[in-house]
């Protein structure tokens, strides 16, 4: 074969296999979508529960306290009930494909926000303290899958009642925003560290009894995800004690800290932000 026709062979090859690729980001997206709404489905019920409960308080008793504070928890449990809407139908509708200054903080309340009741179910306390950092160039949608399929790995590693925390932190010298995800959990053994990132790997044996493995995005598909957007993702890791994962994006040329990104709100339950 001419090498002409090699060329064009190999350029063809490598469309085919980028689209492909293509594909395979968005079946693990409508993957993790699913989940994702299978979770926030009961949420949803709980918060119906609450708007129902109090209407009838509030039809029950004529006096003006009573139905004000029927009125503050309804409007409350409609908020959080448009929240948790925004979060996935911003998921569905993939935001931006662009990587783009991107509030990584805004992205882990989010995350957090549609983990709440899954968390809250094993008793899993998740710390997260925000911290003024700057935006990172990346695309929300591929950092923030990337983000829930780390939080649902730490959680699966997990014992009822145990711990993950989330930091988020500035690195001047490499000019990077870090996101950090730590559990005390099960760990990982040293001779399975290595492969961990590779297609098709891995330490899970199936599915746990809620019937899940993930969101669809293997740890590979992450890696890519963080090398395309010119970052890195390192794993540490220790038997008996936890597993934490660090993702170095580069931070955007002309961002500073925003404090005024930063919520100002305290949720409630396990989740401790």
């Amino acid at each position: 074969m001419a090498e002409p026709q090699i060329d064009q062979a190999k350029a063809s090859l490598e469309q085919q296999v980028a689209a492909l690729q293509q594909q395979l980001t968005q079946a693990q997206r409508l993957t993790a979508l699913g989940e994702l709404v299978g979770t926030t489905t009961h949420e949803f019920n709980n918060i119906l529960m609450t708007v129902i409960n109090y209407a009838k308080m509030g039809l029950r008793h004529k006096d003006e306290e009573t139905r004000d504070k029927a009125l503050g928890k309804i409007l409350a449990a409609g908020e959080r009930a448009a929240k948790l809407t925004s979060n996935i139908l911003g998921m569905a509708r993939n935001r931006s494909t662009q990587i783009e200054p991107t509030n990584l903080d805004q992205l882990i309340t989010d995350s957090l926000m549609l983990l709440e009741r899954e968390m809250r179910k094993y008793r899993i306390s998740v710390e997260y303290t925000p911290q003024p950092t700057p935006r990172a160039m990346a695309c929300g949608n591929q950092i923030q899958q990337v983000l829930l399929n780390l939080l649902i790995n730490a959680r699966q590693a997990l014992r009822e009642g145990g711990q993950i925390s989330i930091r988020l932190v500035h690195d001047p010298s490499a000019n990077t925003v870090d996101l950090i995800v730590r559990d005390n959990g099960c760990g990982i053994p040293a001779e399975k560290l290595p492969k961990i990132f590779d297609s098709f790997y891995s330490t899970k044996e199936g599915p746990d009894e809620s019937g899940k493995g993930g969101t669809g995005l293997g740890l590979s598909a992450c890696r890519n995800i963080i090398q395309a957007h010119q970052g890195k993702i390192r794993v540490e890791s220790t038997p008996g004690q936890g597993t934490a994962f660090t993702i170095k994006l580069p931070a955007a040329v002309e961002s500073k800290p925003f404090a005024s990104d930063l919520p100002t709100h305290q949720p409630t339950g396990t989740l401790s932000h």
